[in-house]
């Protein structure tokens, strides 16, 4: 299918052009950071010297008025023997008290975080919990799932509608815990306690609900794997249910649907997409990473979010981004984004998460990637090739995709059309579509359910394409320059070298002379080679995402 631009698609790149300017403008001077970003973004000596082993996250979720009260239980074992604790908890929340084995501690606020002073001795290898109590008004999401917070809604028969979404923004805008991706606990017990008539679907398996005098119930849902913060969800609403399994890669996966009443029928239909992408992913990445949590689909009031084992999603049972194919090229329209993209990152964020938020192109260039996949596995490569293409319209090329560490700051947001086009163009060099789905696979299996960095993901693409891709991540995700192939034709041969690039730029790159497939590995220095003919024509794979330029002179 050809890429065909409407005049709205016009107008879009050109308001694209537009934005684009103002974007790197406002961007020209490095932000400020402050210390509250160094408390929240960096492994604190009040972080470092414990490791979260388990959470239990009790809490009443109220919406007549906006308030979340409750107590999170905190199990870890201590690395060094340290007696001062860092908890998150942002305002306008509240941390009302701090207990362990039955003693109130001292705490001490310092904005964001709160320093808890433990008077037990903490002897390493030690397994131990305190019990940290708050409450509030959390803060409402303006324009979620971009901006945290929780969203108040109600549904069309004017009950409660209610979610959180708080990536980057933090899961202590309205829990307490070690808001910190590095740490994860090893599993997690969530119980949530809703109003009569509503239903609570969190993470994991519904272990029970309790139904109490007053009418209202609590909802306790177990999570078995690690899980990261900002994973962690609350979806509260009139939910009817319906579900299936899966036949997959390790046995029968439960797939749940949790939808308001009124769009069952539609969820039915639309849903379908599920097990489609399950064939896809599992076929790219491997097995689904949570089998023992399951895989759920909870109907939310914004547009979705990757929260693990509990996908959220509200993209109004239709194909595309809200309708929409962000790629121009057709095949966005033949899938449900949300169902899609917020799926696929169970591999690519809940299995495999970033350290550092420095680092959310981890999750961003890969899950947009496996977008391509999905198309790839369904509708042939060259349709997933149009796909991946096609969003190269919405690359910005503002600022590095890798942002600063260190202070809870991610990069720019090319990490999503840009970060896919760089691991198509990857899979291009590696040329082995079987040895490229067993890199992706090893990815999920070695990474398995870990927090990693950059240079560990670095290190093993290098590993195993047997190629040093030093000089492409710097290329692709620490520059915003476009490389650009440059060739000059002297006489019965072509000169040919990358610019625009990086000092020790060096890539292949397929291109066709006069009609032939050849491979040149150009890097910053001119290079030769011989052709037929003196008017000789040299093309660059668009497979590639480079630029090329014929040079008058050399």
């Amino acid at each position: 299918m050809k890429k065909k631009f409407s005049t709205t698609a016009l107008v879009r790149l050109l308001l694209g052009a537009v934005l684009s300017l103002v974007t790197a403008q406002a961007h020209a001077q490095a932000p400020a950071f402050t210390r509250q970003d160094t408390l929240r973004g960096s492994i604190t000596p009040e972080r470092a010297w414990w490791d979260l082993s388990y959470y239990h996250l009790d809490i009443a979720v109220n919406p007549a008025d906006s308030t979340i009260r409750g107590v999170n239980t905190i199990q870890y074992e201590v690395l060094e023997p340290q007696q001062r604790m860092q908890i998150d908890l942002q305002a306008p929340m509240r941390m009302e008290k701090v207990v362990q084995n039955g003693k109130e501690l001292s705490v001490q606020q310092d904005g964001n975080a709160y320093f808890v002073q433990l008077t037990e001795p903490q002897q390493p290898g030690a397994v131990n919990k305190v019990q940290v109590y708050y409450g509030g008004k959390p803060q409402v999401s303006e324009n979620p799932p971009w901006s945290g917070g929780i969203t108040w809604r109600y549904d069309a028969n004017g009950k409660p509608f209610v979610a959180n979404s708080n990536q980057g923004d933090g899961a202590s805008l309205w829990w307490p815990c070690k808001d910190h991706m590095y740490d994860e606990p090893d599993s997690m017990l969530i119980s949530v306690q809703v109003p009569k008539g509503l239903m609570d679907v969190s993470n994991g398996r519904l272990r029970r609900v309790d139904r109490h005098p007053d009418g209202s119930s609590t909802y306790h849902w177990f999570v078995s794997n690690p899980i990261n913060n900002y994973g962690v969800n609350v979806s509260v609403a009139d939910y009817t249910h319906f579900s299936e399994k899966y036949p997959g890669e390790k046995g029968p996966l439960d797939c749940d649907y949790y939808v308001l009443r009124g769009n069952l029928d539609k969820a039915k239909k639309q849903f379908k997409d599920v097990g489609r992408m399950l064939q896809a992913f599992e076929h790219w990445f491997g097995p689904y990473p949570f089998y023992e949590d399951g895989y759920k689909l909870v109907e939310v009031p914004y547009l979705g979010m990757e929260h693990q084992s509990a996908v959220t999603y509200g993209n109004g049972y239709q194909n595309g981004y809200r309708g929409h194919d962000l790629s121009g090229s057709g095949w966005g329209r033949k899938f449900d984004y949300i169902i899609i993209h917020e799926s696929g990152h169970e591999w690519f964020a809940n299995n495999i998460t970033y350290k550092d938020y420095a680092d959310m192109w981890i999750h961003e260039s890969f899950t947009t990637y496996s977008e391509n996949l999905f198309v790839d596995y369904h509708y042939g490569k060259e349709a997933a090739a149009e796909y991946v293409i096609g969003q190269r319209a919405h690359i910005q090329n503002d600022r590095p995709i890798i942002g600063p560490y260190n202070v809870n700051h991610t990069g720019s947001g090319d990490m999503y059309y840009k970060g896919a086009n760089m691991l198509h163009t990857l899979r291009q060099i590696v040329n082995d579509d079987e040895k490229w789905r067993g890199i992706l696979r090893g990815l999920n299996k070695d990474f398995y359910h870990q927090t990693v960095t950059t240079a560990e993901i670095e290190d093993y693409l290098s590993e195993h394409t047997g190629r040093d891709l030093k000089p492409f991540f710097d290329q692709y995700l620490r520059d915003v320059r476009i490389p650009k192939l440059e060739y000059h034709a002297d006489g019965k041969k072509i000169m040919y070298r990358w610019s625009n690039s990086v000092a020790d730029f060096a890539m292949p790159v397929k291109v066709t002379v006069d009609g032939k497939e050849k491979w040149l590995e150009p890097s910053t220095n001119w290079q030769e080679m011989k052709v037929a003919s003196s008017k000789a024509r040299l093309e660059v794979d668009p497979n590639f995402y480079v630029t090329a330029a014929k040079v008058n002179s050399i």
